[in-house]
């Protein structure tokens, strides 16, 4: 007779007899092969590399938590996936356990069919992990992280940091100035990750007014306000099994950021006019150009919210303070945008060079790569001249300053940016660190929009 085969063998670790036989019923009906230890001392004992698919474990337990248990079983396999029960309070110790390697955290008193969906998940999971492996080593091979230029330590170290975390399902929360690349960043997540042929939907939060930003995340259902002829499915459901990237969180308004934390824990969306609900599987990488420790202290993000989205930080440093890329990025521009121009360049003058490392560059890589262009454009020889990059920023003159109230300072320095980009106000608002909203009522004020 042979043995059935079961869908994965799962060590169940919990101090509570009670929990360990609750559990063991419930899995084992499922079809799953069932080990228990007592506490973590026993379970280190029974770990050997391969033996468990996952293991589920209590956070607080007597003798060993479930933070350094968690630590012993990654250093033994760490292809195990584990899924961490945690009581009401202890939520900030299961989000540091997501940041050790756990898959995720469920609440006790735990619901059977959250339990079974977040088990199986993993498993499948763990199941993809091999079949990906050699994909993504090939694709890093030929050098698909996208335009990342990594020349400088600071970004090696991002690198880094993406090859690590992209394999995971954790969330993760970008903070760099407008231009550094948190989108490429983003990106290269998403192409790292299990879901790389699944879809990866961006959104800047920033271009969107507050009543329609609410209708683009979630969708709404036919007759839902005015306009709405036919029904339309939002941007969790479009990027449902893939990645989610919210670019410019700290944008979003407070009164939906409370319905986005609640598609985030409980998986779920509601569209604009509808009753129902909608399960939905979404990765979120989200990002903000301010420092986010500040954005949560001044309540302009809710603190919630926040714990849920810093599972994993990646800071991305100005280009001011990583000029080693400087260089390396010009180069990488000047090949695209001379092969555009079917132009002749063979390279950068010295002084153009020399402009380049000299210069603040308070746009970051975006006010790089447009400098590299208008270069292009310009040069009338075999190599760009700085007088070609126009890289001098008008300053205000101070003389006219005086007696000039705060309010005149940054109408000025509002227009000055527009007039440098052409009108163009997602540039504008882009140099300028704020949200086209704010850019948009800044103008009216000006009289600038009617």
């Amino acid at each position: 007779m042979t043995e059935r085969k079961h869908k994965g063998h799962i060590l169940v670790v919990d101090d509570e007899p009670s929990m360990r036989t609750t559990l063991s019923i419930l899995l084992k009906r499922e079809g799953y092969r069932v080990s228990q230890a007592s506490g973590g001392v026993e379970a280190i004992k029974m770990l050997a590399p391969g033996e468990y698919d996952m293991l589920l474990t209590d956070l607080k337990m007597e003798g060993m938590d479930g933070i350094e248990l968690l630590r012993h079983i990654k250093a033994v396999d760490p292809q195990a996936e584990v899924l961490i029960f945690t009581a009401y309070g202890t939520i900030a110790s299961a989000v540091e356990a997501m940041k050790l390697g756990a898959y995720d955290y469920i609440g006790k008193p735990f619901d059977e069919e959250e339990l079974l969906l977040k088990v199986a998940r993993a498993l499948e999971r763990k199941a993809l992990v091999k079949e990906v492996q050699v994909l993504r080593a090939e694709l890093q091979g030929r050098g698909e992280r996208g335009q990342i230029i990594a020349a400088s330590k600071e970004m090696r170290e991002v690198l880094a940091q993406i090859d690590q975390i992209a394999p995971t399902e954790a969330t993760v929360l970008i903070e760099g100035e407008s231009g550094t690349g948190k989108e490429l960043v983003a990106r290269a997540i998403h192409r790292g990750s299990l879901r790389s042929d699944r879809p990866f939907i961006p959104i800047n939060c920033s271009t969107f007014p507050d009543t329609l930003l609410e209708s683009e995340l979630f969708g709404y259902e036919k007759g839902a306000f005015t306009g709405a002829d036919k029904g339309r499915k939002g941007l969790f459901e479009a990027a449902h099994t893939g990645t989610l990237f919210l670019d410019e969180i700290a944008d979003m308004p407070l009164p939906l950021q409370g319905k986005l934390l609640r598609a985030l824990q409980e998986g779920e969306v509601r569209r604009l006019g509808s009753t129902a609900t909608i399960r939905v599987e979404v990765r979120i990488v989200a990002a903000t150009n301010k420092k986010v420790d500040a954005l949560v202290a001044q309540g302009i993000i809710r603190d919630d919210l926040f714990y849920r989205l810093n599972v994993v930080r990646i800071v991305i440093p100005p280009l001011r303070e990583r000029p080693d890329d400087i260089i390396p990025l010009a180069q990488h521009f000047l090949d695209v945008y001379r092969k555009r121009a079917k132009k002749e360049i063979m390279g950068f003058a010295p002084d153009a060079a020399q402009a380049m490392l000299d210069h603040p560059w308070p746009g970051n890589v975006r006010e790089l790569e447009n400098a590299v262009e208008r270069g292009v454009i310009l040069c009338q020889s075999s190599s760009i001249t700085a007088q070609d990059l126009s890289l001098s920023i008008p300053l205000l003159d101070t003389g006219s300053d005086q007696g000039m109230t705060l309010k005149e300072l940054e109408r000025r320095h509002t227009l000055s940016a527009l007039e440098r980009h052409g009108g163009n106000q997602a540039e504008t608002a882009r140099e300028l660190g704020i949200g086209r909203n704010t850019l948009w009522r800044r103008l009216k004020e000006y009289g600038i929009i009617p």
